[in-house]
């Protein structure tokens, strides 16, 4: 009975070996994978910004960069816009601090005034 523990014992130790063994190749190119698309995201990071460095003033780009701090899906929605009208050359002057603020107006939603209704 003893002996037979032991045997299941060595069995599934050897079982465990032979998966971990098998599972470290993958862990690898999973890391790998991971660092690359790291590496890609860096890259486009750095061209949007360098993007943003010739259509906006540098008042603008840190109220971006602040508004990136407390609203970050708000301001990588508007610098997509950006780049994509730099892009598509429609952009006829530099963006400064108001021209910001404007667009910002514009992509926030409306908000509702509260109407009290008495009866």
């Amino acid at each position: 009975m003893v002996d037979d523990i032991d045997a299941i014992r060595r069995k599934r130790l050897a079982e465990m070996q032979q998966q971990q063994q098998q599972a470290a190749p993958q862990m690898e190119n999973d890391a790998q994978a991971a660092y690359q698309q790291q590496q890609a995201q860096a890259e486009r990071d750095a061209q949007v910004q360098a993007v943003l460095r010739q259509i906006m003033t540098p008042e603008a780009r840190e109220r971006l960069t602040r508004l990136k701090l407390s609203r970050k899906e708000l301001a990588e929605q508007l610098e997509s816009q950006l780049v994509m009208l730099a892009q598509s050359g429609r952009l006829q002057s530099m963006i400064d601090d108001d021209k910001l603020k404007v667009l910002l107006s514009q992509m926030q939603p409306k908000k509702r005034e509260p109407t009290i209704t008495r009866m």
